[in-house]
């Protein structure tokens, strides 16, 4: 019987060997960095730019919540940054090897409505020509 690791445990070896803040860098690693800027620039077209025409993201823990194409992205990030309009994205830690990415993320702000936002987490990454591909999102509200 083969056994994998769940999220939390991936979580815990790999922050156990990176402190926060500390990120890996290799030649793919600039589209995360890239991806960060934007969102906290609130760069809807800077931000679609790190993404492949034909990306598929999905989350394995909500598949319901799955999007396929740079439109779907287009309107998910539409969205947050017309919705929470300080959001601000964290890049806790990163690490980047050959063409796979995997990022610590905290996201927060204020929605319109007053209330707050905030979603902490893990995505890998698959990365091509300095554009994401695919995405797996571990992200939860915190």
């Amino acid at each position: 019987m083969r056994r994998g690791i769940n999220s939390s445990t991936a979580y815990s070896l790999v922050t156990s060997y990176l402190k926060e803040g500390e990120i890996i860098k290799s030649n793919h690693s600039n589209v995360i960095e890239r991806l960060q800027k934007a969102q906290n620039a609130h760069d809807l077209e800077a931000f679609l730019a790190c993404f492949a025409p034909n990306f598929q993201g999905n989350y394995p823990l909500h598949p319901d919540r799955g999007f396929q194409g740079i439109e779907d992205v287009r309107k998910n990030w539409f969205t947050i940054f017309d919705d929470i309009p300080d959001f601000h994205s964290k890049l806790l830690r990163s690490v980047v090897e050959g063409k796979t990415g995997w990022a610590e993320w905290y996201w927060f702000g204020t929605h319109r409505n007053g209330s707050q936002f905030g979603m902490r987490g893990v995505t890998i990454v698959g990365i091509q020509a300095d554009r994401i591909e695919w995405a797996r999102l571990y992200m939860e509200t915190v």
